[in-house]
C-alpha cells in the first residue's frame, strides 16, 4: 500500500534511486571527482565553476606542525577532511583569538584540540570506508545577508539535483541549532523548497515535518528569492554535463563578495528534496528523458527545466496557504 502510494506521486525511492539511477548512470570510475573534495575542485576550475580558496593541504601527520603557516594571517577558516560525507568532520573558524580558535558555534578551540581533530582527520576518521585522508584548509564562505533571517550561525547552501545535464529539482539547506550550524538535513537542518523557474523559496521541512518559520529566528520561510539563480542552475548544469555523471547532487554557496561558490558534489544525493518540494522527482526525470533528444546544449537544457518544472499557479496557492 505504501509502495502503491509512493509510485503514484511519483516519489523516487532510494531502491529505485540506487538501480534506476545511480547505478545505472553514474559510472563507477567517476566516483573519485565527488568522493574527494580536491578531485571535486579541480575539475570545477577546468571548467571555470568558481570554488572556495584552498589556503593549504596536509597529507601527513609530520605536516600538522606546519598548520599555522598555512593558515597565515587569515582570522577565518575551514578544516574539512577530503574525503568526508555529511559534514562529518569539518570545522569552521570563524575567529582566532588569544584564547584559541572561536568556532562558529561560539565555542573555543584550543591549538592542540584543532591539531588533534587534523590527526583524526588524517587516519581517516570521518572519510568513506574509513581510508587514510587529507585535511583541506580553506576559505570560510561569508554568507550572503539575504539569509540573515532564516540561517543559525552556519552557512547555508543550495542543493541542486542534475539528471543527464538538466537541473531536475533544488532546495535551499538552512543550519540550525540542532545542526550544530551546519546545513544537512540528516543532522536537523531546514530544508526549503525551490521553484526552478523564478529561484523563489517554498515551503520548509525540519526531519520530515513541514514547518513554516526557521526553527530559531522564527522568520518565515516561503516567498524568498535566492539571488544569482541563473548563475546557479548555469554552474550545476556544467557541473553535470562536463563530469559526465548522469545523476548528481550539486551543492552551492552564496559568499557575500564572490557569489556562487561549489562546496561539492553528491553521487548520492539523498531523497529528502522531494518532501521540501512537495513533488516527486519521477515525473521530472521522465520528463527529461524524453525531452534530452531535442536539447542540444546547457542553455537549452536549463531553459527547458525552469519552463517544464515551473511551480503551477494552484500548487503556489496551496503553498500560500501553508505559509500564512
Amino acid at each position: 500500500m505504501v509502495l502503491f502510494s509512493l509510485q503514484r506521486y511519483g516519489i523516487l525511492g532510494i531502491n529505485a534511486r540506487n538501480l534506476d539511477y545511480i547505478f545505472a548512470s553514474n559510472p563507477r570510475q567517476l566516483y573519485r571527482y565527488a568522493d574527494d573534495k580536491l578531485e571535486t575542485k579541480k575539475i570545477a576550475q577546468s571548467i571555470g565553476v568558481s570554488v572556495p580558496q584552498t589556503y593549504g593541504v596536509i597529507s601527513f601527520q609530520g605536516e600538522v606542525r606546519n598548520f599555522s603557516k598555512i593558515v597565515g594571517e587569515h582570522k577565518s577558516f575551514v578544516v574539512k577532511p577530503a574525503h568526508g560525507s555529511g559534514g562529518d568532520g569539518i570545522v569552521v573558524i570563524s575567529d582566532v583569538t588569544d584564547e584559541g580558535y572561536r568556532k562558529a558555534s561560539g565555542s573555543i578551540l584550543k591549538s592542540g584540540d584543532l591539531q588533534y581533530h587534523i590527526y583524526n582527520i588524517l587516519s581517516g576518521m570521518f572519510s568513506l570506508g574509513g581510508q587514510t585522508d587529507k585535511a583541506i584548509i580553506e576559505y570560510a564562505v561569508q554568507f550572503d545577508p539575504v539569509f540573515d533571517e532564516i540561517a543559525y550561525q552556519g552557512v547555508p547552501d543550495i542543493r541542486v539535483i542534475v539528471y543527464r545535464g538538466v537541473p531536475a529539482m533544488a532546495m535551499l539547506r538552512l543550519p540550525t541549532r540542532a545542526s550544530d550550524g551546519k546545513a544537512n538535513l540528516h543532522r536537523g537542518g531546514v530544508g526549503v523548497g525551490i521553484d526552478l523557474s523564478t529561484g523563489t523559496t517554498l515551503a520548509g521541512i525540519q526531519k520530515n515535518r513541514y514547518i513554516e518559520k526557521h526553527p530559531e529566528t522564527g522568520h518565515p520561510l516561503c516567498d524568498r528569492q535566492i539571488p544569482h539563480w541563473q548563475t546557479i542552475l548555469n554552474m550545476a548544469a556544467k557541473l553535470g554535463d562536463k563530469t559526465e555523471f548522469g545523476y548528481l547532487g550539486v551543492d552551492i554557496v552564496l559568499d557575500q563578495q564572490k557569489g556562487p561558490l561549489l562546496l561539492e558534489i553528491n553521487a548520492r544525493p539523498g531523497l529528502a528534496i522531494q518532501i521540501a518540494n512537495q513533488q516527486g522527482l519521477i515525473g521530472r526525470l521522465k520528463a527529461i528523458d524524453h525531452a534530452l533528444p531535442k536539447l542540444s546544449g546547457i542553455p537549452e537544457k536549463i531553459a527547458f527545466a525552469q519552463e517544464a518544472f515551473a511551480v503551477q499557479a494552484s500548487s503556489i496557492n496551496v503553498l500560500s496557504d501553508f505559509c500564512k
